[in-house]
């Protein structure tokens, strides 16, 4: 069993083109576009055999977004970054910068779509 079992995450979307820009603006990703399945899909940069997992931005009949479900934690430099850019966008911050000890720091936003992402920061 590999150490950490999350493979992959789409995070549901109804403005693909609007939750592409929050997504890149926010943390500077550069989506690759297709369409998968029927599905409107844009996937997070993955590198393969690296840490961690990867994910996409997904629209389509089956993908309502939501606060209420999983939250999807990314991994950042500066959590305090983030946040700054994340208000300069309206997005509502719904769990402020928190030290949760020997795992740094957290917080949590509503993305463009209505999501609730969460921040994760090493001291």
């Amino acid at each position: 069993m590999p150490a950490n079992p999350i493979a992959y995450v789409e995070l549901p979307v109804t403005d693909m083109d609007r939750a592409m820009a929050f997504y890149a603006d926010l943390f500077g990703f550069d989506f690759e576009r297709q369409t998968i399945d029927g599905y409107d899909m844009a996937l997070f940069p993955a590198a393969e055999g690296a840490a961690g997992a990867s994910g996409a931005l997904v629209k389509g009949d089956v993908y309502v977004p939501g606060k209420t479900g999983p939250i999807v934690y990314f991994r950042v430099a500066d959590i305090d970054a983030v946040l700054k850019r994340a208000r300069a966008r309206s997005a509502k911050i719904l769990y402020n910068k928190k030290d949760v000890g020997a795992f740094g720091f957290v917080a949590e936003v509503e993305d463009s779509e209505g999501n609730r992402i969460a921040l994760s920061a090493p001291k």
